[in-house]
């Protein structure tokens, strides 16, 4: 077997780890924090995963990359929502934690590396799994 066949095979698995690696990051920020974690700091989380999953509503064959043709503006207005959405998680998700380290009152700066590290694997997993899937 090739390299693209195996990538084939084994990129969705992998892409599956690393979605789970970066909950599991989260989940456990929450289940250590000595203070109650507030909904907001779910939230970049949650938008990570909307934009992964919007990433894989696009085959990559479906995309016309010509510049001189008008192709599918649908597809790639639909991948540039996908691209926002997934930059605002991982900036609030940045701006969460730089709040988390100068408060002394609110959750520890785990809780928003932890948060940081859960945008960064989510949004990492939907690339992975878009180029192992469309092959």
């Amino acid at each position: 077997m090739d390299m693209p066949e195996l990538w084939a095979i084994f990129g969705p698995g992998f892409a599956g780890a690393v979605f789970g690696a970066g909950w599991w990051f989260w989940v456990d920020a929450v289940v250590c924090s000595s203070v109650t974690v507030s909904f907001v700091h779910y939230l970049p989380g949650i938008f990570a995963s909307l934009a992964a999953l919007m990433f894989n509503c696009v085959k990559k064959d479906d995309i016309d990359y010509s510049p001189y043709e008008e192709g599918e503006w649908r597809l790639k207005l639909w991948l540039f929502i996908a691209y926002v959405v997934s930059f605002v998680s991982l900036a609030a998700s940045v701006g969460l934690l730089i709040q988390d380290s100068l408060e002394t009152t609110g959750p520890s700066v785990w809780t928003g590396t932890a948060g940081v590290l859960q945008a960064v694997f989510v949004l990492v997993s939907g690339l992975i799994y878009w180029t192992a899937h469309s092959q």
